[in-house]
Order: structure tokens, then sequence, then C-alpha cells
């Protein structure tokens, strides 16, 4: 049947391209069509036939391309077809055909050939007189090699072919690049001194296949192109024209002088990076540029590639079938392009090329620096001179004219290091470059800050200025607790540096520092603190007018801002307080006072911004007076007249009474208070009376009683009495000569011990003076000093306190005494503090702070004990400069006796007592719900200030308790497994940060079994005798689990069977405890039960007795959630697991697990735990399989019913002792169970457990899903040996590790690993000598005897270069083997080894002239650390972690790989590192929109980096914009973690004085992580900062906003297995390649460097003498941020602490912690980190928090593309660490 298909019908089918769905090793097995033919049947049309092939298939493929360039048009025919008619087509065209047969899945070799419609008339024309036409004979073969062009000029070339290895191209397409190679390769005159041809082959990387010189014939090189493998990936066109550029066109690499140089790239579709620079690189270096696309490939960008004219260079072809088509165009083009380029070459005269030379740098300054050389020899037509940080960085440019020897480089980073390159440019070359670093000084900072002018709300600031500066930018906040984020910042000119800082709060400590800015950048700070004036407190305070009930109180004045004043008066015992508020007065009275008492007075000023300190003082009220002078007068028979003298103005009345005195009525009568006089009447005459006088006062208060006695006269008249005078006569006085010395006799500066005496001498013939003291009272015997005449002074001293002494000083003449003078005086009491108040109050601390007594004093001692609770009286003692205190570690609500009392020389004053109390922490309204027979719930009122909970619930029948922590946001808890009808105590313990609150407790009991009729219950066989133990298992120790199937389909009397079975397997064990094994049992059901864990029982007997009171429990068979539980609860520390003892799980069941038991138990076998699986009757045996370990026939039993256990027991017993007794336990590593230890777990140095030990921190390692840890300078990473090797090492092992020398590691030899013992004492290891290149092993033989072998050589040295290598020790009992790199390099004879001791410990890194505890340690990275208990280890393994020795077919699959298949989509990883930024590309034009592709499915996310210490707080950022930073993709958002512990408080220093700012200090380790601040305003970009501590993942966020559309995506066959970070690994790889060949040549250079002598200095010594320059290396990928390094640099001095607890006895401490550090300079936008981490520095005071910033504006959207495409490399890459030089050869010009 004959079919008709016009050509335009053609172009509306849509164009499917060949994809690797035809796998190529399939193509040969469909036969092609044959016999292909041409028939014109019209001027338009022609019919095309063939022969049909032999064998199955489907129909055939017709493809028809103009040669021109064009769409390819195809036809799909039935495979009863032979013969088609095109029509549609041009007279003068050329096309070309394409026939190809295929079947489901497989298609033949096309059968090509060309045609057009004139030579096909021509042919018939002439074929009318011939019988037959050759040429259609041939017309569908290809032409044979004779027709093809040869190029056969004797010019000869360097051609370097690029050819695109990307997925986007196929295996099945890159099979017809490997046939266009074959047949450009075959059209020159290929040799070794004819034209050489290399290849190259790139895609996200790119790659040498072969270089210039590699083979020496056509033949060769044919070989190779037809062996070419296809390497897959991305498209990095740029990556790769500068990689050839640094790589093949080099000497080395076979590239000729005077030779033409041709670079010919093939690419299928865009670059995704930018093409431009490194093409216009490559020409300027006189190397001619072919571009070859096919299919996808921008022809303009091929353009840009290409050397011009494009005509001849540029060829772009529809398809890969085409492209035989352009070979002879491509070739004759080359060909002739040859022969011009030796013509040119040969007709020029060439001085002979060279590098500059002789690289020196000056004029460094902050921001840029000179460079200057010497000049190449030759015609230099420019100097290229490339810049770049060294810690990474865009390269820039400065191109000066070749007449010129300098250049200044500008606008460079500040403290910055730059690797320089200075490139000779010719005519057509170019030069090697000029290589050297300089390192950009610090920019100049302001100096003198000074602080003055300085008020309540106020101060100025000033400083220095600097040159150059533009302006400078000052920052000032509070330093007080909660307000240090109200910080301010204030901008400036340069031509300021004085300026006011108003709006500040009184009374309140300031930091203010200061930036001199330049630009964007600021310099380091300048810091200052001062502290604001307090408001005015009043002064002058008098009492006067003090009175029984009243006092005036006056003055002075605050200040005229003043608002009034608050007057507080208080009794000083405290039982009565009062406070009055007064206006803006100076005086006041008090009334209503109590007399005889002492007030204490405190007078606040009250201002708008609040009070002021007091002003303090005191009086005591004086005693109600009594009237007085009471007098009788005026008498008569029957009255006299009371008169008395008023003594007060506010009596209210009189109490007057009387009686006789010979006895009679007592009468009384009230008189009015303004009387003083009274008469009485009715008296008896003759009569002797008393009378009483009482003043009752205003307020009821009374004087005391008075009284006076008097008479009535009698009725008769009285006789008068005379009065007699006596006087006495004295006798005539006589005259005598006084002599005295001494006059003005004072007695001062009185102490509570002493008294000074002071006189004038007016004698000076006085010899000695006399000094005689005693007690006023004379308790005490007179004291003699004798002094010499002419000294007038002397210290008494010691006398006793408040005591009055007659002082008595006689002058001494040669012939006798002088009269001597006398005077009194009286030491000082021992006062006591006074005034005591308590403030500050907090759940664990508060402050209390008191007056000073008027009596000097040596200190204080304080005394505080708790009142309610018990607990011993604690004391403390502060300086006599000291009145307050915060005392600290306090329990929470509970109120506590504080006693003061003053310390002097002679003793202790009285104590001022108080009572003070701290807040409560603790929950309200605890109580019960849902209580059940099993469990009940718990519930109360949250906290406000909580942070956690910890509820703990205790059975008060056996004590049992469980103990659960809770968030601070939790108010209710619910507890499981509880007895029924037991009474439990349910505690709930508050928790903020580190303090905890006392228990709330309630009591509740759970409800009780339901009744049920009696039951006689089956009683479990009698206990046989105690077992004995077992041989096999007498070397036993081991935590060993048992975990028992308690379902109800055992039964009761299974059950017993069971517990029989454990019976008899524990006694079979020898020791019990933990020095033996442990044992644990778990029954599960539902859920499981723990009967009793590892550390419960310690002796045979207690175990097994334990065992026969396990008790049935019933119900389902949940295996999976028992596994879980062991692991969770049995299995830590607190249940008595011991490290580095095998772990065991015996797991019993008789029925399939209605949960998952695979995930669980395959990760604890990861973990290397042991499982024996025991199956009984309708037990699953695959899940049995899956339970157990490896090999299941040790593992796994399986056995008919429970009576069969018996046929098991030995055997189980047999294999559990054994693996119990075990040297090495079993470990599992990379899916192979060995024995040995995996030491990087044992020492903590994994994902989970890493931020707990201390100078570790985590980067990337050899490759980015292997992470590796940096142990930082001095971090002495340490665990006991009994923790890791209980029984020693095995007799045979190999020690494995990846790791990498850092350039800060020292040059003095240090222990990789060693075991110490008790004393320090090293008894195994491995010692690097850094400076001397070699490694050492060393050990105690089996004689006791110390033994060492070292060794060294160019293998050994290769491992000090700065890249991770691996290095197997394999020790053996008669030799010990090196293999670095899996690779072995060196065997030496060694004693076999003695056993170790386990009492000591064993270390990473330690300095080997390390003594003691007090270890150094060096800083290195290590990715893996293993000691496997075989020597056979090292022979297997296959380097898979190292990039450069990876083999893909045979190494596991990467970490986390994954595929595009929607079925193997896995769950959301957490957040991985970032990526480095990719190189910038050129705008691409737009292109044709691609069908919808299928939705990829989404990645796991990587490890999160840890988390760093915050630094110092850095500037707000208000002012200073970073660039805005590319759009980020939207991460999944998780829980925030619980906060961190927060460190016990240290005992709190003495305030001290502001120290001077310091150097800028090494980086600190990790601090506590602080609380998070509010956001704040954009803050300013900094260095990369490092993240802290890992919280545990969140659970997965809800999906992001799709994120902007990326660059156009090309079609890919699968996923580049090499990211990009691999340029970096690979650069990493060739760089120590090149440093190994350049260290063979420089030997005699190096070994003439002096050894640097070993120093017990830790910081690092002097550079090295400079290296020859090497051969220059690729440039390198921009690498990704790096990881979290250890904790910046510690900040400036902090806040002056609280004054700490003084030792016994101590002395006078130092000044305390000083100022707080400022906040860091704003950052530069600088480029991503590097993956090095500084040494870490001594801990800093950790800076404020600084506001969070606000996100940078997003970057600009770039044009939409297609959708992309799956592509695996995402899930694994190489490391992208920066290049780190090998240690101590970096050469520095």
């Amino acid at each position: 049947m004959l079919c008709r298909y016009e050509i335009q019908s053609c172009f509306f089918l849509a164009y499917l391209a060949v994809t690797a769905f035809f796998i190529s090793d399939a193509q040969g097995q469909v036969s092609p069509p044959t016999r292909l033919r041409y028939n014109v049947v019209s001027p338009d049309s022609v019919q095309i036939s063939w022969k049909a092939p032999k064998g199955q298939f489907t129909g055939y493929k017709l493809l028809v391309t103009p040669s021109s360039g064009g769409k390819t048009n195809q036809l799909i025919l039935q495979n009863t077809a032979t013969k088609a008619i095109i029509q549609g087509l041009i007279p003068d065209q050329n096309y070309a055909l394409q026939i190809i047969a295929f079947s489901e899945d497989k298609e033949s070799k096309p059968a090509q050939g060309q045609f057009r419609i004139k030579d096909i008339e021509r042919r018939k024309e002439t074929s009318k007189s011939k019988v037959k036409d050759p040429e259609k004979t041939n017309a569908n073969k290809p032409a044979p090699e004779g027709n093809l062009f040869t190029c056969k000029t004797p010019a000869i070339a360097d051609i370097v072919i690029l050819v695109d290895g990307s997925w986007s191209i196929g295996r099945f397409n890159f099979r017809l690049v490997r046939l266009f190679l074959e047949n450009l390769v075959s059209a020159f005159n290929v040799g070794s001194e004819k034209t050489r041809v290399g290849l190259a082959q790139y895609s996200g990387d790119p790659r040498i296949e072969w270089h210039l010189n590699a083979y020496d014939t056509k033949d060769a090189v044919l070989d190779a192109v037809r062996n070419l493998p296809y390497k897959g990936g991305n498209t990095l066109t740029g990556l790769a024209l500068t990689y050839i550029l640094e790589n093949s066109f080099k000497p080395e690499a076979g590239a000729r002088p005077g030779v033409s140089k041709i670079g010919i790239l093939i690419t299928d579709g865009k670059s995704q990076d930018d093409v431009i620079p490194p093409a216009k690189n490559l020409r300027d270096a006189g190397i001619e540029l072919f571009a070859i696309g096919v299919k996808n490939a921008d022809i303009n960008e091929l353009k840009e590639i290409a050397s011009e004219p494009d005509s001849t260079h540029v060829y772009n072809v529809a398809d890969f079938n085409f492209m035989h088509t352009i070979v002879e165009g491509l070739t004759r083009t080359v060909c002739s392009r040859v022969e011009e380029q030796e013509k040119e070459i040969k007709g020029t005269i060439v001085a002979s090329l060279g590098a500059p030379s002789d690289l020196v740098t000056s004029e460094v300054t902050a921001r840029g620096f000179r460079v200057s050389w010497t000049h190449a020899p030759g015609k230099v037509e420019k100097y290229r001179v490339v810049y770049y940080p060294s810690r990474g960085g865009q390269p820039e440019e400065v191109v000066v004219d070749g007449s010129l020897s300098t250049a200044v480089l500008k606008n460079l980073m500040s403290l910055t290091e730059y690797q320089i390159a200075v490139f000779a440019i010719y005519s057509n070359a170019a030069s090697e470059g000029l290589r050297g670093t300089e390192t950009t000084l610090a920019l100049p900072m302001a100096s003198d800050l000074q602080l003055y002018d300085v008020s309540q709300s106020s101060m100025r600031a000033k400083w220095n200025g600097v040159a150059g500066a533009t302006g400078y930018m000052i920052l000032y906040a509070p330093l007080t607790e909660g307000l240090a984020a109200d910080e301010k910042e204030i901008k400036i000119g340069e031509a300021s540096t004085d300026l006011e800082l108003d709006g500040l709060l009184p009374n309140t400590e300031y930091t203010v520092t200061v930036y001199a800015m330049f630009g964007e950048e600021a310099s380091d700070p300048l810091t200052g603190q001062e502290t604001t004036l307090p408001l005015s407190p009043p002064a002058n305070l008098k009492f006067s007018d003090v009175g029984h009930s009243s006092a005036m109180l006056t003055w002075d004045p605050a200040s005229k801002n003043v608002n009034g004043y608050r007057i507080m008066y208080v009794k000083t015992d405290g039982t009565e307080t009062n406070e009055v508020e007064v206006g803006r007065v100076s005086t006041h009275t008090l009334k209503s006072l109590t007399s005889l008492t002492e007030y204490t007075v405190a007078i606040f000023s009250l201002y708008d911004e609040g009070q002021s300190e007091p002003l303090t003082g005191s009086f005591t009220t004086k005693r109600v007076p009594a009237p007085q002078h009471l007098e009788i007068d005026e008498a008569s028979t029957d009255s006299f007249r009371i008169s008395w003298k008023p003594t007060s103005s506010d009596i209210a009345f009189y109490r007057l009474a009387w009686i006789p005195l010979d006895g009679g009525e007592s009468e009384e009568v009230v008189i009015n208070g303004d009387a003083d006089s009274h008469v009485i009447e009715g008296l008896l005459p003759n009569t002797e009376y008393e009378v009483s006088l009482l003043a009752v006062f205003d307020d009821e208060s009374e004087s005391e009683v008075v009284a006076v006695l008097g008479a009535t006269f009698a009725r008769t008249t009285a006789i008068p009495t005379t009065v007699t005078t006596t006087s006495t006569r004295t006798s005539k006085p006589t005259t005598a000569v006084f002599r005295t010395g001494i006059r003005n006799l004072v007695i001062d500066d009185e102490t509570t011990s002493s008294l000074r005496v002071i006189w004038d001498i007016s004698d000076y013939n006085v010899q000695q003076f006399r000094v005689t003291y005693l007690t006023a009272n004379g308790d005490r015997a007179e004291e003699v000093v004798m002094v010499p005449g002419r000294q007038n002074t002397l210290l008494l001293q010691p006398l006793l306190s408040d005591t009055e002494y007659k002082v008595t000083i006689t002058p001494i003449y040669s012939d006798g005494e002088g009269v001597s003078v006398s005077a009194p005086g009286k030491t000082l009491p021992l006062s006591a503090p006074r005034n005591l108040r308590v403030s500050d109050e907090w759940y664990n601390r508060l402050r209390i702070s008191w007056d000073a007594p008027p009596s000097p004093t040596m200190g204080y001692r304080i005394v505080y004990k708790p009142i309610n609770i018990p607990g011993p009286a604690l004391e403390t003692f502060v300086g006599d400069d000291i009145n307050t205190i915060l005392i600290l570690n306090l329990f929470s609500g509970t109120e506590y006796s504080v006693k003061v009392f003053a310390s002097y020389s002679t003793g202790f004053s009285d104590a001022l007592t108080g009572v003070a109390k701290t807040l409560y922490l603790g929950v309200t309204n605890l109580d019960s719900y849902q209580v059940r027979m099993t469990s009940l719930c718990a519930q109360w009122q949250l906290h406000r200030h909580a942070t956690a909970y910890r509820v703990v619930i205790e059975s008060l029948v056996d004590g049992k308790k469980q103990e659960v922590n809770l968030g601070g946001g939790t108010p209710r808890h619910c507890f499981f497994e509880l007895m029924p009808g037991t009474e439990y105590k349910i505690s709930v313990h508050t928790q903020l940060q580190e303090i905890e609150g006392p228990a709330v407790s309630i009591m509740e009991t759970t409800l009780p079994f339901p009744t049920q009729p009696p039951t006689t219950p089956s009683t479990p066989p009698p206990p046989p005798t105690i077992p004995p133990a077992k041989e096999v298992c007498k070397a036993a120790k081991a935590d060993l689990a048992f975990l028992v199937d308690g379902s109800w389909s055992i039964g009761d009397d299974n059950f017993n069977k069971i517990i029989s079975f454990l019976y008899s397997t524990v006694g079979a064990l020898d020791k019990i405890g933990p020095d033996g094994t442990q044992v644990a049992i778990i029954q599960f059901s539902d859920d499981p039960r723990t009967e009793f864990k590892l550390n419960a029982y310690k002796t045979k007997e207690t175990l097994l007795e334990a065992i026969q009171q396990i008790a049935y429990k019933g119900g389902n068979t949940k295996t999976g959630k028992a596994i879980k539980h062991a692991r969770e609860v049995l299995f830590t520390g607190e249940a008595g697991m011991r490290r580095g003892i095998p772990k065991v799980l015996v797991v019993i069941t008789d029925g399939r697990s209605q949960d998952d038991v695979n995930k669980v138990s395959r990760e604890m076998q990861l973990d290397g735990f042991s499982f024996f699986a025991i199956g009984v009757a309708d037990a699953d045996y695959s899940e049995l399989v899956n339970i157990g370990s490896k090999p299941s026939e040790r593992h796994v039993f399986f056995v008919d019913d429970f009576d069969a256990f018996t046929k098991i027991e030995d055997e189980l017993i047999t294999f559990v002792c054994e693996t119990a007794s075990a040297t090495c336990p079993l470990v599992v590593k990379d899916g192979n169970n060995f024995a040995g230890f995996k030491m990087m777990e044992m020492f903590g140095l994994v994902e989970k457990e890493f931020s707990a030990v201390e100078g570790v921190s985590m980067e990337p390692g050899t490759f980015n899903v292997y992470p590796c840890y940096r142990l930082h300078k001095d971090a002495l990473v340490s665990q006991p040996t009994k923790y890791l090797h209980p029984e020693g090492l095995p007799s045979d092992y190999t020690i494995t590790f990846l790791f990498r020398i850092l350039p800060d590691t020292p040059q003095e030899p240090f222990a990789l690993w060693e075991i110490l013992n008790e004393e320090y004492e090293p008894l195994v290891g491995v010692i690097l000598d850094n400076g001397g290149k070699t490694l050492t092993f060393f050990n105690y033989d089996y004689k006791g005897d110390f033994q060492t072998v070292t060794f060294e050589g160019p293998e050994i040295r290769k491992i000090f270069y700065g890249s991770f290598h691996k290095l197997h020790v394999v020790i053996s009992k008669t030799t010990a083997k090196i293999i670095i790199d899996c690779k072995q390099v060196s065997e030496k004879t060694i004693n076999a080894a003695g056993n170790i001791s386990s009492d000591g410990i064993e270390v990473l890194g330690r300095m080997v002239r390390s003594r003691g505890p007090r270890d150094n340690s060096a800083p290195l990275q290590l990715q893996m650390f293993d000691i496997v208990c075989a020597t056979s280890w090292a022979n297997r393994d296959k380097c898979c972690e190292l990039p450069g020795l990876r083999d893909e077919e045979n190494c596991p699959a990467l970490p986390h790989a994954c595929s595009c298949s929607e079925a193997n989509k896995g769950p959301l990883g957490p957040p991985g590192p970032p990526g480095g930024p990719g190189v910038r590309g050129a705008k691409g034009h737009r292109g044709d929109p691609g069908p919808k592709g299928p939705d990829g499915p989404r990645g796991e996310i990587g490890v999160p980096g840890p988390q760093g210490p915050p630094g110092p707080q850095g500037p707000s950022g208000l002012s200073i914009q970073g660039l805005p930073g590319p759009p980020g993709e939207k991460g999944e958002k998780g829980d925030l973690g619980f906060p961190g512990l927060q460190g016990v408080p240290g005992a709190s220093g003495s305030p001290g004085r502001d120290g001077a700012q310091g150097q800028r200090g090494l980086p600190g380790k990790d601090g506590p992580t602080g609380p998070q601040g509010p956001p704040g305003p954009t803050g300013i970009p900094g260095a990369p900062g490092v993240p802290g501590v890992t919280g545990s993942q969140g659970p997965q966020g809800d999906v992001g906003a799709p994120g902007p559309p990326g660059a156009k995506g090309e079609r890919g066959e699968r996923g580049d297995l090499q990211s990009q970070a691999m340029v970096r690994a690979v650069a990493r790889q060739v760089c120590e390649q090149l440093i190994q060949g350049h260290m063979a040549r420089y030997n005699s250079i190096l070994n003439q460097i002096p050894s640097q002598s070993v120093s017990t200095r830790t910081i690092a010594g002097p550079p090295g003498e400079p290296g020859r320059p090497g051969a220059p290396g690729p440039q390198g990928e921009q690498g990704s941020p790096g990881m979290q390094g250890f904790p910046g640099s510690p900040g400036q001095p902090g806040r002056p602490g609280e004054r700490g607890l003084p030792g016994e006895k101590g002395e006078k401490g130092n000044p305390g912690v000083g100022t707080q550090g400022p906040r860091g300079p704003p950052g530069s936008t600088g480029p991503p980190g590097e993956s090095r981490t500084g040494s870490p520095g001594p801990p800093g005071s950790p800076g404020p928090r600084g506001p969070a910033g606000h996100m940078g504006p997003p970057g600009s959207q770039g044009a939409s593309g297609p959708p992309g495409y799956c592509d695996p490399s995402s899930c694994a890459g190489y490391g992208m660490g920066g290049p780190i030089p090998y240690n101590g050869y970096q050469s520095r010009r």
C-alpha cells in the first residue's frame, strides 16, 4: 500500500527528541533498513524507498532535516511500509534523511542519506546513457574514509576540545558526539611532534580526559575518543573555559610555545554561569576559539565565546544526528587558521616570554596598598593584577600599561589578607602569574574618649578624631539589666568630635561606643562607661524642739526641680512605720510620737523621674515631763496650798491626791491643765499628809507622780525656834613653790579601743613624763607609761570600749616631780549598723542594705537563716566600704532571719536584725482529674515566670517514682502504668532557668481492681536452688535486657514457663551487678511495663527472687513499642547503662507484632545493640529475623511450644554469654557488622552530642553530607578508659582516622589519640610530628617494655599538607603497618602488646610536651575514628569518603541520597547548611516556553549546623545598610527548642574600675545562650556568624510560598551526583598533587629552612621563609558560608558585678569583673565565609544580644524559565570548605 505524506503536514507534528529511553546496549538488537533510494515524482516531491530489515519491529521513524539548519520533521510509518513520498521540498535545498526501525523499547541504527532534487534529476538525466548509476548505489551508505577532508598542511597546532557532558545530552546522543570527535580527529595529522589533541569534558565541574601530551599517535587518540566516558551533570560552560585555560594550555600539559592554539567547544544548551569573561581570557591568551552548538544551544552565547569572524567560528545544528554535516567545514576552517597562525608566529620576532618577578607591596593602609614588580622580559603590552580576599570573595583586577611596574589597589576591606597575582600580557600570550599576599591594616579608630559634664539626664562625649574618616557613629545604652536593649545611635559628620547625649536615666551606668566610619565600614570601637548623677536628695537633716511627742525636722532643699518630699519615720524597733508627703518646704514637725522612743527618719526628694536616695537620721523623744517644784505653803490648822511649776503647754489636766500618813481615806481632785496651784481645805489639824500630783497630757499620756509631805498646824500657838550657826576657823596658810611642765591637756581621736593624749610642754627641763590611766570606776589596775621629755603625744591602747578613763600626766624633773594634770576621756561604744532594708527580691535571691554606724569598722558580718524550714545558718563577710549585698542561692518563697554585725578590732557589735522573704516559685490550684485504675492526671495554674516544670509522682506504698520535665506553658500531665488502689503523691516543682521552687503536692488514690469472684490462682513451681554459673559465662560483663511477651495469647501456665526459662537463663550468669552483668526485664502487651531496671539488683539471689515475683500482664502484642521503650527507659544512664559495655536484648514472643519492629530494631543495631529473638508457636519467623542481629543462625531461635524452651536454653546461653564476654562489642559500620569501637560516638563527636563537648564545633567534611568536627586549641577532648575499653585492647586491631591538619596546628608533636594511666603517663597512641613530618606509634609490649616505631617519607609527609587523609594503623602481634588513603606506605616489626590499664583516660590531640591534668591539645579536624578488632579491615576499605578516590560504581550511595521517583519521596530532614552563591551568569534571552513537567519530590534537608555563641553586641545598624543578599528559599519552620540550662551563678566580685581597652582577642568559647531579644531595626551586616547548639528537630512546618522563577532549566536524564561544590574538592586534590610535585623538586630548598625549635609557648611563631612560587592553581568556586566556628572574640569588660562572698580571712580582693563590652562594629558586606574557624580564645563575657535586623531587599527577579528537573546532585556533594594552605609552606611575597 502506497502512503502519501506531504511535507507541510509534517510540520505540525511535535518534534520528539531521542531520549535515554533507548539505552546504548540495545541499539544493535533491531536491524536497520537498507538500500535507501530516491526518485523525483514532481518538482517539489521525492519518493523515498528502502528495504525492510529482518526480524520483528513495530514501525519506522523517518526524519528529514534541511542541511542549512532548521526544524527536523518526523514521520511515524507502519512496519509494512517501504516507500514514502515527501512533498513541499525546495529543489535547490540539500536535505538530510534518516530512517530508523523501532520496536517497543529498542531502535536500530539509522539508515542515512542526503539528497537534493536538482542533483537527483541531474543523475537521472545521465542515467539514460548508462546502465547503472554508482552514486545511487552508495547513497544510503556513509561516505568512505577516503572521501573525508584531510588537513594536509605541514603546520602543526595544539587543539583542545571541550565537550559538554551534561545530562541534557543523554547517553544515546553522546555516542553521536564520539562519532563526530572521531571524524574531527581523523582529519588532522596527529602525533607527539605533529598536531596534538587534548580533551576535557565538563558538566557541573570540568574534568581533564587527556592532556595534549598524553598520546603520541593518532590511533591512540582515536581509541581514547571511542572510549570516552559519559560524565553527566549541569552545564557550567564558563567554569569549564576557565579550567582549560589554567590546566590544558600549559607546558606541563603538553602545550608548546610558538605553536597555534585552538580551542573547540561542543555544547547543547545555554550555560548556567557567565561565559563572557572566561572566553575573553582565552582569546586574550592567544587561543582561537570555535563554538559548536547542538539542539538547545544559545547562538548568541556561542558568538560571545567564539573568535571572530562568527561566520567561520560558530556552528549550530538542530540535532546531534546532523553533527557530521559540519565536520568538513569545521576541519577546513581549523586547518586554514592553523596555516595562517603559523605564518603569523614565524613572521613575528617573538621575544622570550617570561613572568614578572620580585613582587613587593608597600604603602599599606586599611583601604589599599601599592603593588610593585620587576618587568617581565620581552615586549609586554599590559600587566594584569588580580586580587581577592584569601578567605574567599570575587576576584577583581587592575590592568596597567606594559611600561608600568606598579599599581595601587584601592577600596579594599580592612584587616583582610589578599591574594595577589600579576600577569604579563603579550600580544598573543600571557605569562605565569607572580603571586603573593598582603594584609590591609585595621581601620584607624578614634582615641581618648572622655565623658564629662555629667548630670542626672545627660553627659557630653568628646574624642580625638581620625584623619580620613567620613563620619562617626556613637552608640550608647544603659548597662542596667532589662534596659540594655534601649540602645540609641547618633551619626555625625567627620568635623564633629564633641556632642551631648541627653534623655538619659538618672543614676544609671551607660556604655558609650564611638566608631570611626569610612564609608559603610566601621573601625574598631572606642568605649567608655559613665554613670549619670542620681536625683539630688535633701541635705543637712537637723532635729530640733524634740519633746516627748513631737519633733521638728529641718533640711536644706534638694533642687529647684523638686516637686516635694516624702518623709518616712519608723520606730527603730520596727513596730510602727509612718510616712507623710509634703510640698516644696524645708521644715516639718512630726507629732503624736511616743515618748522615750528612738525614731529613724528618711526624707526622699520627689521628682518627675522618681524619688531620690533618702537622707536619713534618728532622734529619741524625751520622757513625759512631770510637774516641777511641788511645794506646800500657807498652812493652817485645816488647810494648806499646793503650788508647782508647769513643764509643758499641752497638759490637759492634773490629778491631785492627798492622804494622811497615819492612815485614813485618800482624796483626789482633778484640776484644769492651766492651773499652777491649789488650796486643799478640810484637813485635820496637826496632821501630816502626803500630797501627790500627776499631769495628764492631750495625747492621754501621763507623767510620773511627784509627791511632797506637809502638815497642818495644831490649834495651840507655836513656840518660835532659834537657829544657831556655827563656823570654823582655819590656820594661816603657808607659802610653797609649785613646778608644772604641762598645760592644755587634751584627749581626742576616740575609737572603740584607743584614746590619743596630747599636751603642750611649758618647761623644757622636764626629763620624762609619766602617763597613768585607769577606768573611772577603778575596776582595772592603773597602767603607767613613761614618755621622753620631748614627746607630747601618746596613743593609749588597747582600751575597753564604751568606758570612761581618767588620764594623769606627771612631769619628772631631775630632782623630783612636778604638778600632775588630769583629764577624763571615754572610748566609743561598739555601735551596731542601722536601718536594715530589703530590696531586689527574686525567687532565689534578695538584697539587703544598711547604714554604717558612726564608729569606723573593720567590716560587716552577715548571718542569714531560713525561719520556717530546717537549715544551717550561713554567713559571709564584706569590707568596711560596703553597705549592701546580694544574697544568692536562697529557697523560693522562704522567710529568712537576717542579722548584720559590725566588726571591730575588739569584737562584734550587737546585731541589726530583720526578716526578708524571697518570691514564691510555685504553681497554684494543683488538682487531679481523670483518675483511673492505672492512670491519673494532674493540672495546675501556670506560673507567669516558669520556664519548665518537674512533675513527680511517688507511690506511698513502695516508694516508686515517675518523673517528667515539661515546658513552661504546660498546665497538665497524665501518668500511666500505676498500680490500682494505690495512694500517690503528685508534686510539681516550678523551674525558672536553673532555679527550682519547692514542691507543691497533692495526694490521690487510683481506683481499685473491680471485685471478681475468687479463683484459684495458678502457682508457679517452687524455685530451685540458686543455679551455678556456667563456664562460658564466667567472663560475661554486659547490660542484658529481656523483653517478655505478656499478651493474652500466652496464658497463665505458659507465662510461668517463661518465668522458669528466665530463671534458668539468668542463673547461668556469674557475677551480677555493676562489676558484672546487669539484668533488666520488660513485660509488654499493649503497653510495655518495666519490671525492674538494669541497676535494680546487685546479687544473683535478689535478682532471681525478683524474677519469681513478676506478675502476668495480659493484652495485645506490640513488640515494636516495647523495643522503643527499652531504648528510652532501660538503656539510659539513670537506669544503670554503662558505657563501653556490650548491650544485649533478648525478645521472647509468641505472635506477630501489631506494630512496626523493623525500624527501631535496625536503628538500635546501628547503635551497637545485639538482639536475640525467640519465637514460640505462632510467631512470625521473618519478623524474628528482622529483629535479631546478624548472622541469624546465632541470634534467632524458634520453638514449637513453651515446653521446648529447654532445647534452645544451652545454645542461647552460650551465644548470649559469648556476646557479653567480647572485648570488642559488635557494632555496625557501612551496613556491615564488625567487632570494634566507634570512637567518634564514644567521645561524643556525633551530631546529637557534640554541642555538649567543650571546644568542639561541627563543619562540613570531605562531602557536604559527612560532618567533621573541629577540635579547637586546648579542647583536650577525653573520656575515661573504663567507659571506652573496660576490657582493654585486643592483640590485633586496626586504628582508622579520617582527619585534616590545620594551618594553626602547632609544629610540635602531638598525639592524634592516646591512652594515659592514672599518673597521666602514655600507654599507647599515635603521634604526629607536624614539624618533622613523621608518624609514630607506641605501646608497651608483653614484657612491659616501652616500644615505639616511627614512619617517615614522602607518603607520610603528605598527610601534613592540609587536606583530608584516611590513615589506617594496623597493629598485629608482630608488625605495625601504615596505610594512607588506602595505599600501604610502610611496615615495621614490633613485639606483641601487653594489655592496658582501664583506670586512666583516653585523649584526642594532646601535645606530647603536656604534663599532668592541665594539658594542652592541638587543633585539627576529625571526620572518622574507629578501632576495628581485626587486621584485614584496611584491605577491604575503598576510601569512599575521599572525593579523589571515590568510585561511584563500587562505593555505597552517599547518605541522604535521593531519587526522582515520587514513591521514594522521604520525610523532610532538618535544615541543611546554606550553599555558596553561584557564579553570576549573563542575562539570558527569553526561551521558548517548555511543556509543564511533573512536580519533583521534595528532597531531604541537610543536617543543621551548630549554633554559635553570642558575640559582642553589634550596633543596631539604623543607618548602615548592607548590600542585599540573594533571595533565599523559604525554609521549613520548626518549633523553638527548650531554653538551655543556665549556668550556676558564681560568686559576685567587688565592683572594679573600668579597665583599659584591650587588644582584639582570639575567639572565645561557647557561652550560655541568652534570651531572645525583641525584633530591632535593620542590623549592620557582620561577618558570617557561628550557629549554636542544635536544638531538637521541630515538626514539619507549613509549606512555604513558591520561590521566584529560576533560570531556564535543561531536561536531563538523571541528577548530577557531583554538585558545584566538587570544584572545591577537585581543586583541593589537584592542589595537593601540585604541592607533592613541587615538594619533590624543592626538597633541597626546604631542607635548608631552619627547623623550628620546640617552644613551650602556645602562640604561633614567626612566619617561615617564603617558598618559590608554585604553578597557578585554578580559580575555585566561591566557597559556601563556613560552618559554625568557635565563639567570637571576648567583649570589652562587662558591667561591675555584685561583691562576691569573701573567703575565710582572705586578703582583700582585686577589683572584680571589668566593664561590659561594647556593641560590635558594623561589618561591611563581605564574601561568604570559609570553613576555617579561628583558634578559640579565653571565654569572654557575652555582650547583650543585639536587636534582630530587618530582612534585606529582595534581588531582582529573573526571567521566567521552564519547569526544572529533579537533580539528585542536591542530595550529595563535595565539601565546600575553602582551601587551607599546607602547614608551614605557604609562600608570602
